[in-house]
């Protein structure tokens, strides 16, 4: 095997430490070293690079875009070190860690009500809950089990189907008000807000309707569900969204349906996990719970 020689933790440290401060004077104070045993780590680190990292201009110092560059890269590479640490530290072979990955707002409106019986079932399991927008290789990634919404096919993969979907048009009661719809076609004419990882959603609801429009595709873009039922709550216009992340909202009328017509989607949402954990105790009380959970219905109970 070849031996790297890789810039050290400290040197990292204190590159970081003298950047975030501007000063190695401070840098040294903040971990307890002297500025000398500082400007020795940051130049043995620029040596390294063949860059230079710092330059001083009128006395003070500042990053040169190698630097600026570098930083970024250093401050996530000394949080992944920190946050392996804390894992090991809080490692008991009483207890197994399970790595969940959702999409953010089916994760915060559905799955964290069904988390407290999971809890009390299985306390010897821990979750790790990530969100992720779109879907990735849960096995690169080292996710054990994830949430998707989709066509249901992922090479290598186990798919539990949990629900489909219907999406409705939903708009807040005062932005409703002002100009009442008297046909979905009315609503090409609204403020219309969009989901950025579904851009044809408007488009495939009028069409449902045998609504014809080049206003379809227009307005602004959010990357979560969260964001964009916030906004439209604020009055920031109208959205298609899937009916039971509203279902609370629609109940106590903070939102109004903008028009009676619910889409049904081709698509659904997915429990999946690599193949091959399929029969680790862990991965399978989990989904377990998640689809006696879904037997339900998606709205949460």
């Amino acid at each position: 095997m070849t031996v790297r020689h890789l810039p050290s933790t400290t040197t990292m440290q204190c590159f970081e430490a003298a950047a975030r401060h501007m000063s190695f004077t401070r840098a040294a104070e903040e971990l307890s070293l002297t500025q000398s045993a500082i400007s020795k780590q940051v130049a043995q680190l620029e040596d390294y690079l063949q860059h230079k990292l710092f330059r001083r201009v009128r006395r003070t110092l500042v990053l040169t875009p190698e630097g600026s560059l570098y930083l970024s890269e250093v401050r996530k590479i000394l949080a992944q070190i920190e946050m392996s640490a804390n894992t090991i530290m809080t490692y008991s072979g009483h207890s197994e860690v399970l790595r969940v990955a959702t999409l953010p707002t089916f994760g915060s409106r559905w799955l964290t009500a069904h988390l407290p019986a999971f809890f009390e079932a299985h306390p010897r399991i821990s979750l790790s809950i990530t969100d992720r927008v779109q879907a990735f290789d849960l096995e690169q990634e080292d996710i054990d089990v994830a949430f998707f919404h989709g066509h249901g096919r992922w090479p290598n993969l186990e798919c539990h189907k949990l629900f489909d979907e219907e999406v409705v048009a939903v708009g807040a009661p005062g932005y409703l008000a002002r100009q009442a719809p008297s046909c979905a076609a009315d609503l090409a004419d609204r403020r219309l807000l969009h989901l950025s990882t579904r851009p044809d959603a408007w488009h495939r609801w009028f069409a449902d309707q045998g609504v014809s429009t080049d206003r379809s595709y227009h307005g602004t873009r959010f990357e979560t569900f969260q964001m964009l039922i916030r906004t439209v709550m604020a009055g920031g216009g109208l959205a298609l969204v899937p009916r039971f992340l509203v279902d609370d909202e629609l109940d106590a009328g903070r939102l109004r349906l903008a028009w009676p017509h619910g889409l049904r989607s081709p698509d659904a949402y997915y429990l999946v996990y690599p193949e091959p954990l399929g029969e680790l105790a862990k991965v399978r009380h989990f989904v377990t719970h998640v689809l006696a959970c879904a037997e339900a219905g998606p709205r949460p109970s």
